[in-house]
């Protein structure tokens, strides 16, 4: 498997490990980079998401807690939460990216990374965001 879902994994796979080591973002993607055979272009783009969301993850964080209101926010799957918090980051700063394209591949990683109810979970929290998102004129879809 080769592209930006296997990238978006990795950006997984990296925020992961530095939840769990608290090593230093950089390193922590150093070395996934060593051991991931991405092409050059997918090894920016995964390079530029895990920093992007690890340096917004509070402001991240903040957004899917405004909307998952049933769920006390610690108590959110950690694979989850890195999940959402990765596609939240592509809609807001990665224009380029259709907002269908980042909510699909979020569901598709959290039913293959997560718990069996992850992918709805996630498709639930990530539709909500995104109609606040385009009411505050923060993302635009066709």
């Amino acid at each position: 498997m080769q592209g930006r879902r296997l990238a978006r994994e990795c950006v997984l796979k990296g925020l992961y490990a530095q939840e769990i080591t608290r090593d230093r973002m950089e390193s922590v993607i150093e070395d996934i980079m060593e051991r991931e055979n991405l092409r050059k272009e997918f090894r920016e783009f995964c390079h530029d998401l895990t920093l992007d969301t690890h340096v917004h993850a509070e402001e991240l964080d903040e957004i899917i807690k405004s909307r998952s209101e049933h769920w006390e926010f610690g108590r959110i799957a950690m694979l989850d939460r890195l999940i959402l918090r990765i596609a939240i980051c592509e809609l807001l700063y990665y224009d380029d990216i259709p907002p269908k394209v980042s909510i699909s591949e979020a569901i598709e990683i959290a039913k293959m990374y997560s718990t069996e109810n992850s992918g709805s979970f996630v498709n639930g929290i990530l539709d909500a965001v995104l109609q606040d998102l385009k009411q505050q004129g923060r993302v635009f879809t066709e």
